[in-house]
């Protein structure tokens, strides 16, 4: 079947529309089945309690450490702690290490010392989320033209940078010294 649409001498491209067949809707299916059973192996379960007072205290199930949280200062907590946002911070720059850590390994290359700096920006409009991610990594001044190419592009392919929803800005920056 074809369609097309005229707008103002304007024509779209036609479409063509071509319905599923059976076979094609069991491998989509099966396809889902296999997702659903990745999902299943690559869990991890992590619980959290809130303790009151804009406390919670969650709990890592493989390893059963644990950690508090607390409200920001700016959203009526005392910042006695981490925030739930500062944790998706820390979670992009320790993600990022830990994926150019993994490079760094395979190819004996020295990351050892490399540090990152996060700045969280929240904005309010239209709700109360993370605006901007600005990540400054320092790096081994050490290492070459093909480790550091090897190593920002690793980078950007961490986990958590690449779950982060697209409206977040993120500034990530390398600096050899």
């Amino acid at each position: 079947m074809q369609s097309s649409i005229r707008l103002r001498n304007l024509k779209i491209l036609p479409i063509f529309f071509f319905p599923e067949s059976h076979r094609d809707l069991r491998n989509r299916a099966s396809g889902a089945q296999k997702l659903e059973s990745q999902e299943t192996e690559d869990m991890v379960e992590i619980t959290v309690v809130y303790q009151g007072s804009l406390h919670t205290e969650a709990t890592h199930g493989p390893s059963s450490r644990q950690l508090e949280t607390d409200a920001p200062k700016d959203n009526e907590g005392r910042g006695e702690s981490f925030s739930p946002t500062d944790l998706v911070a820390t979670a992009l720059g320790s993600c990022m290490l830990t994926v150019m850590g993994i490079v760094a390994l395979r190819r004996n290359w020295p990351l050892e010392g490399a540090s990152v700096r996060v700045e969280k920006h929240m904005v309010a409009d239209p709700v109360r989320r993370i605006g901007k991610l600005v990540a400054e990594f320092k790096m081994p001044a050490a290492l070459d033209n093909q480790a550091r190419h090897a190593l920002e592009r690793a980078a950007h392919t961490c986990p958590v940078h690449q779950s982060l929803h697209p409206d977040v800005v993120k500034d990530i920056r390398f600096v050899y010294e």
